[in-house]
């Protein structure tokens, strides 16, 4: 069971340290973090490493084009190096054209597939410890060998997927998938594409908050709404069932109405995606992800509330509450 700093960011990087150690006083195992415009990643977790130190730290995740692969590796390898008895997850994904490009200005290339493969491929030579020399379409580097001495435990490749190329790629190159923006009952058909390629551990973010419908409705709309304007998130959420309301929100925000768009976000998407109730509903909530296929599940807390750092405290002990371990 993990927790994930990524829907907290807004409160600041102390929280991370006080999600962090409530977290490792209710039992969960990982903590993981996103970046977009916030928090650093690997400055984050380093905190947490000090903080909690029984947690395995995970990206999820980083866009690539943000760093080069030796660059994350030696990241990775640092924070390894300071976390020796812990897990490393080094969660990336090929990110959208508003992170990496817009806001970034590192671009977004053509070809996905192919610079995902190119980057895992040479990420993992990077962390062998070897001189490595790789001549790609999207990569060249020449004789690097990784300056940070790592025992037997090397940080774990994980890649974030939501279609049905990516996560075959995911279970052939990577250690881990991240499954992200899903309902539980389309969890299956992602493992089934992840087990054509390998046999990657099976993540997943969990959206969920204890929290009254009331206060996050509308937040849950704008939530979803952003990302059913984004291709590759609009195919998942199609394929999961919600094809008429992705259809209505793209029309309307094509449109220029953007307060309709975020009116088109079904209750249902709603209620599979970004998951409000009591405590039981919540707990209820994380055992359908694992039933339905989900190896580690890692709660995403939904911060909606009057205080949200009770919501988020209360959402953590309801997640973990009945399940095993």
């Amino acid at each position: 069971m993990g927790v994930t700093f990524a829907s907290l960011q807004a409160l600041g990087p102390a929280a991370a340290v006080d999600v962090a150690r409530r977290a490792e006083e209710l039992g969960y195992r990982s903590f993981w973090t996103a970046e977009v415009t916030g928090p650093e990643a690997f400055s984050t977790l380093g905190a947490v490493s000090v903080a909690a130190p029984s947690l395995s730290l995970g990206t999820g995740v980083l866009a690539l084009q943000l760093r080069t692969p030796p660059l994350l590796a030696m990241a990775a390898a640092t924070l390894q190096a300071l976390a020796p008895d812990r897990d490393v997850m080094v969660g990336v994904g090929i990110s959208s054209p508003v992170v990496a490009g817009r806001w970034h200005g590192a671009g977004y290339r053509d070809r996905p597939l192919a610079q995902v493969r190119e980057f895992i491929t040479l990420l993992r030579q990077c962390l062998s410890g070897e001189s490595v020399s790789f001549e790609g379409e999207f990569y060249r580097v020449s004789r690097f060998r990784l300056g940070v001495r790592l025992g037997e435990r090397r940080p774990r490749i994980v890649l974030g997927a939501l279609n049905a190329g990516m996560l075959r790629l995911a279970g052939e190159l990577a250690d881990g998938v991240l499954l992200n923006y899903l309902p539980a009952s389309h969890v299956p058909w992602s493992v089934e594409q992840v087990r054509k390629g390998g046999d990657a551990t099976i993540y997943c973010y969990v959206h969920a908050g204890v929290c009254e419908r009331s206060d996050g409705i509308e937040l849950a709309r704008r939530d979803l709404f952003s990302y059913a304007t984004v291709d590759s998130y609009a195919r998942n959420f199609e394929r999961a069932g919600y094809a008429d309301a992705v259809k209505a929100v793209r029309e309307r925000h094509a449109a220029g109405d953007r307060e309709g768009a975020v009116a088109a976000v079904s209750d249902e998407m709603v209620d599979g995606i970004d998951v409000m109730g009591d405590a039981g509903h919540v707990a209820d909530t994380v055992r359908a992800y694992v039933d339905a296929g989900v190896e580690v599940p890692i709660v995403f807390p939904l911060p909606w509330g009057p205080d949200r750092m009770a919501v988020v405290d209360e959402t953590l002990r309801a997640a973990v509450s009945r399940l095993p371990g």
